[in-house]
């Protein structure tokens, strides 16, 4: 699996770490351009690294090929044996400056122009889009790993990462943030490829209202935010394989999204809508939101709506 050796990379500066690590900016000496390292412990077996590591690896590589404008490119993976039982796997991406939230916040007052945020939603779709045409769930995107180059070009970073992680993190315990996921994932249900859409309403909403639309601090507590806004959804929607029963949650009907979210058009409150539906089989897809009439206007539709 090892391609490149550690010994390339000379680190420049810590970037930032979270649920995976920590993240350094480091140059490529070969090359002398400028990489993102994410180091990561795994478990090692008797074989050498585990097959789960061996396969999500591969599966980054392959979509590598494609070269997704709207998807952080995997440039080397590099293994180093720590230990019998641990392995270091420092997988080498490409560096971009920013992230999603810091291109928020450095926007000056009122915000990002309409058209702006239109062409953001269309970048981080199709990178969606592309990602779950190969069968790719992200799991975890919010503001923080969706990249934004110097020429307002959306890549989105950690994906396919949750199983290759899954062991550094029982050893490393981090406070994951709740505000972008779905209902499914909090009630700990069954979930694929529509638990991104959700995480993507919840950013749309949040680059209109520049600050994030449901901040629970417990899954009941992000539950309750987020049935303040959308309602309490009927018995019949509930999924069946949860223990948390809906009876927890006192009926309240769904508020428009307008309060939170004044600034969007008409067609932008369609489509974030959809994004934020309960049901994961009735969320709209990524290929689905991209034919959606929001991104057919132009800009002066965009911004009178």
């Amino acid at each position: 699996m090892a391609q490149g050796s550690e010994v390339q990379y000379e680190p420049v500066a810590e970037i930032g770490g979270g649920a995976y690590g920590t993240v350094y900016k480091a140059r490529d000496l070969e090359s002398g351009q400028f990489v993102a390292l994410k180091s990561v412990r795994v478990q090692t077996d008797h074989d050498g690294l585990p097959i789960s590591t061996v396969r999500e690896v591969a599966l980054l590589k392959r979509l590598e090929q494609f070269d997704h404008p709207n998807v952080v490119k995997l440039m080397d993976v590099c293994a180093t044996l720590r230990t019998d039982q641990e392995t270091k796997v420092t997988l080498v991406f490409e560096h971009v400056d920013q992230d999603l939230k810091t291109y928020l916040e450095k926007a000056p007052a009122p915000g990002l122009p309409p058209s702006r945020i239109q062409d953001l939603m269309r970048q981080l779709l199709c990178g969606l889009a592309f990602l779950h045409s190969n069968r790719v769930v992200h799991r975890d995107l919010k503001p923080e790993n969706i990249l934004v180059t110097s020429r307002g070009q959306v890549k989105l970073a950690d994906f396919g990462l949750a199983r290759i992680y899954s062991y550094h993190m029982a050893l490393t315990p981090v406070v994951v943030t709740l505000w972008y996921r779905p209902p499914e994932v909090l009630l700990q249900s069954t979930y694929a490829t529509p638990v991104d859409i959700w995480s993507t309403g919840c950013i749309f909403a949040e680059m209109f209202r520049r600050k994030p639309l449901f901040c629970g601090d417990s899954e009941v507590d992000q539950l309750g935010k987020i049935f303040n806004v959308i309602g309490l959804p009927p018995e019949e929607e509930w999924p069946a394989d949860v223990t948390l029963s809906r009876h927890n949650f006192s009926p309240i009907s769904p508020r428009p999204i307008t309060d939170f979210a004044p600034e969007i058009n008409k067609q932008g409150t369609e489509l974030l809508l959809k994004m934020l539906t309960f049901d994961p089989l009735r969320r709209i897809s990524a290929l689905n939101a991209l034919e959606h009439p929001y991104f057919q206007e132009n800009e002066e539709e965009v911004t009178n709506g």
